[in-house]
């Protein structure tokens, strides 16, 4: 059975352009301190974009 991805480390990718939530992934917070980001494609923006890391809301 795989495992489930626990939610303190699960966090969402925000797009700098759009500021929308496409991705969710997760990282080792003892290991990297700073904010994560990716450069991905934003299905709004409907091109390759910079997404920077953004806190879960919602629970």
């Amino acid at each position: 059975m795989a495992k489930a991805k626990r939610a303190d480390k699960l966090i969402t990718l925000r797009c700098t352009v759009c500021k929308r939530r496409n991705y969710y992934t997760n990282k080792n917070k003892k290991l990297v301190e700073r904010k994560i980001e990716y450069k991905r494609f934003c299905n709004w923006c409907r091109k390759s974009t910079i997404h920077k890391e953004a806190r879960i809301t919602g629970k």
